[in-house]
């Protein structure tokens, strides 16, 4: 299960449990699920449904804190708050970890670190959630800095799944030169991806191209043995490329193949699908890319001298 609907999931049986009671004269208790205010607060509006309507809950993140808006959904909004929790930055990133693993003990923490933005950034992998100093509410999407447009949580994916080209283990990778090799990739990729046989037939039309192959069986129980196979080939280039593109199997072959090698490095590498592609500059691009992209970053390290 990902994790958006593992967090759908949980938070229906959260939200079963604990759906407050609706009272009457405008005035509504909040358990904190995301998008309402923080517990604890008092919000008065200068429009919405009701003029000068109230939303209080129990707690709050910010004794005293006031913010005023110019926009939003209600503009000119002031939000007091008069609950006695912490003050911002007294919880540290590893107060966050442990709540969030008592709420989502099935999801596995990569690390928690704290956001210029008042939030605490909460990584699973690759994939980014964000949530307060006390877990209260979860969001699992992008976030966008309001002020540059910048995509936020791309741009942290982007940093980090960056790997320094040089650090990467390419003996243990199938070569493969075309030209005089100037452009360089490295490819996580199966051999029975239909995707990564996709990207090959795209490599086709690549002049001046290196290209180190990291062959990562997990799709199937054969793709081990075709694995193998390829590697222990006399020329495990061609034979890779016999394979993607023209369908092609070598003859069965037994040697020192370092597959176990190649899936404890896309371990590490969080390497979660194939073909995951690492770029000289240490970019990381996931999946198939059309010509024209594929260009690009080929052609923005061939530029830098790569």
């Amino acid at each position: 299960m990902n994790i958006r609907a593992w967090l759908f999931a949980a938070g229906v049986v959260f939200s079963a449990a604990m759906a407050p009671a609706v009272h009457a004269a405008d005035k509504s208790v909040s358990s904190q699920s995301a998008g309402q205010p923080a517990p604890g607060q008092t919000v008065t509006s200068t429009s919405g449904a009701g003029p000068s309507a109230k939303v209080t809950s129990t707690a709050g993140p910010n004794p005293g804190e006031k913010v005023t808006s110019t926009a939003g959904p209600s503009p000119g909004e002031t939000v007091t708050s008069t609950a006695t929790g912490q003050g911002p930055g007294s919880t540290s990133p590893d107060q966050v970890a442990d709540l969030f693993r008592q709420r989502f003990p099935d999801l596995a923490i990569t690390a928690v670190r704290r956001t210029p933005y008042g939030l605490f950034e909460v990584q699973v992998g690759m994939d980014l959630i964000y949530t307060d100093d006390k877990v209260g509410w979860v969001m699992e999407g992008p976030l966008i800095d309001a002020t540059t447009r910048r995509d936020v949580t791309r741009a942290r994916q982007e940093q980090l799944g960056a790997v320094a080209f040089d650090q990467l283990p390419l003996n243990l990778a199938v070569k493969r030169v075309t030209g005089d090799g100037s452009r360089v990739v490295a490819i996580f990729e199966d051999p029975n991806c239909g995707y990564c046989k996709q990207l090959r037939h795209t490599l086709e039309d690549v002049p001046n191209l290196t290209v180190y192959t990291f062959i990562y069986p997990i799709l199937a129980p054969d793709s081990r043995v075709k694995a193998r196979d390829i590697w222990c080939s006399k020329q495990p280039g061609v034979a890779w490329d016999d394979w993607m593109v023209r369908g092609k199997l070598p003859p069965t072959a037994n040697c020192d193949a370092p597959i176990d090698q190649v899936l404890a490095l896309g371990q590490r590498l969080m390497v979660r699908g194939t073909p995951t592609l690492f770029f000289a500059d240490g970019t990381r691009v996931s999946g198939a890319m059309p010509l024209d992209e594929l260009l690009a970053h080929l052609d923005k390290n061939k530029q830098k001298g790569s």
